[in-house]
């Protein structure tokens, strides 16, 4: 089980956390994944800055807002007898964040290595008043550190595992508390080098976290726990009639994640496909309901468009050659390596044959290195006047159709074309793989909200969802 921020963000929910936890694990051996309380990772990471700027009086109202949000949780979660042994490892695990900041204040630098260890304190402590308030019910649990049973690559603050050397620690670390019937309450988010060092999974990682874990250890099943009833057919922000999906593959699941849908991490899937572990997606605060089911493949009658997604962060990056002599093809090829390189997320990419343009969407918030990327790769070219200069749009919106059944579902793609230019929504460049899973259609800023209306009514999803319920 894992729970995300909103699902322990108070001591309330984390009492809800360990009721859930408690009755699971009446059945069978239960391990628990926990991300930080909601807003402490902001809290954390905006420490560190204030570290780096050299801002005494911010670091020191961060470390107090710190220790007084877990604090006031461990005093409603706590017995009064065992209260000053919880506080004390709060103490322990603020001081260590504290240690780790000082050092950023003198170096005037935030090191990405520390920023890693400094972030992951966010989960520790979560997970330190989980375990504590089970074991006040009586029921034995601990908190365990990913650090000690997640091995990861030494790409800080993005990190990927290892998971054949995360088998091996993750086994040795968590099956014997398993076994002897003892529940595990494990920080998400982070893991560590073979040699030690600290890491993080990126934002979001506490997902990955858990799939890493239920692949590692050969779960039955990973159930993440949210603040919303399951995977639904578009955002209910944007589209009044949404609705819940019942399943949906893990290749649907992936992509609607890596779009734009906020339920799941993109990369959490990855881990359990091999295995097969299925994955339910449910409501801490409506346990009742019953969520969306992720499996391998669905059955029959499943056929044409299953959801809409939508990003508005975005920004479009076009490259184009200045000459018919400069190869497109070799352009593209060195800008797509130092993306690669800069570890930079390409959300969809489009070309042109003839004039060997081609254009990509990154998030906003990797918009300068992206810039800087290609500056470095291209410097001759761009120096020269063999590519036209790098153009940037960010104005502009992604929107994904997305459905296993799409591939073959003729006239689809003529249908939803037609629908978002019925609102008068210019579409701008259009993407999509030989897998026909998605269509990534990129369009201005101001129209996405009325393209994703316009499609969803056109797909009739929220029908096709009755219809195979």
């Amino acid at each position: 089980m894992k729970f995300g921020g909103t699902s322990v963000g108070s001591a309330e929910r984390m009492k809800i956390a360990c009721d859930l936890i408690a009755a699971e694990a009446l059945r069978r051996p239960v391990l628990a994944v926990v991300s930080a309380m909601s807003k402490i990772t902001d809290l954390l990471l905006d420490t560190t800055r204030h570290a780096e700027a050299g801002d005494q009086a911010g670091i020191d109202q961060g470390l107090r807002q710190l220790e007084t949000r877990h604090f006031e949780a461990a005093k409603d979660l706590i017995p009064a007898g065992a209260l000053a042994g919880v506080e004390a490892s709060i103490d322990e695990l603020v001081g260590e964040f504290r240690r780790i900041v000082n050092g950023m204040q003198m170096l005037a630098y935030r090191p990405p290595r520390a920023v890693d260890e400094a972030i992951a304190v966010g989960e520790r402590l979560s997970a330190l008043l989980v375990s504590a308030h089970l074991r006040s019910r009586g029921i034995a649990a601990q908190a365990v550190n990913a650090a000690e049973a997640i091995v990861t690559d030494a790409v800080f603050n993005n990190a990927s595992p290892l998971m054949d050397a995360t088998i091996v620690k993750a086994t040795t670390r968590l099956m014997p508390p398993l076994k002897a019937g003892e529940i595990p309450i494990v920080t998400g988010f982070n893991g560590a080098t073979a040699d030690g060092r600290p890491t993080t999974l990126g934002r979001g990682g506490s997902d990955f976290s858990a799939s890493i874990l239920a692949a590692a250890l050969g779960a039955s099943e990973l159930w993440i726990w949210t603040d919303v009833d399951g995977i639904m057919t578009a955002d209910p922000r944007l589209v009044p009639g949404a609705e819940i999906l019942d399943e949906i593959t893990y290749s649907e699941a992936a992509e609607l994640a890596y779009a734009g849908a906020k339920v799941l991490h993109p990369r959490t899937l990855a881990p359990l496909v091999e295995r097969r572990i299925p994955v339910w997606s449910k409501n801490s605060f409506a346990p009742e309901k019953p969520g969306t089911r992720i499996v391998p493949a669905l059955g029959a009658g499943n056929s044409g468009a299953r959801a809409v997604t939508s990003m508005a962060n975005v920004a479009l990056v076009s490259l184009e050659p200045a000459s018919s002599l400069v190869g497109g093809v070799h352009i593209m090829a060195r800008a797509l390596d130092a993306l690669d390189r800069a570890n930079v997320e390409i959300l969809a990419i489009s070309s042109s044959s003839y004039r060997q343009s081609f254009c990509f969407l990154v998030r906003k918030d990797e918009l300068e290195k992206t810039t800087e990327a290609i500056e470095a790769a291209l410097s001759l070219e761009l120096t020269h006047g063999y590519v036209k200069g790098i153009d940037v749009d960010p104005d502009v919106g992604l929107l994904a159709v997305v459905g296993e059944g799409m591939r073959g579902f003729s006239g689809l793609a003529g249908r939803i074309f037609t629908a978002i230019s019925r609102e008068s929504v210019n579409i701008i460049a259009i993407a999509q793989g030989s897998s026909e899973l998605t269509i990534s259609i990129v369009v201005r800023r101001d129209g996405l909200e009325k393209a994703v209306r316009a499609v969803h009514a056109e797909c009739r999803l929220a029908l096709e969802t009755h219809r195979s319920s």
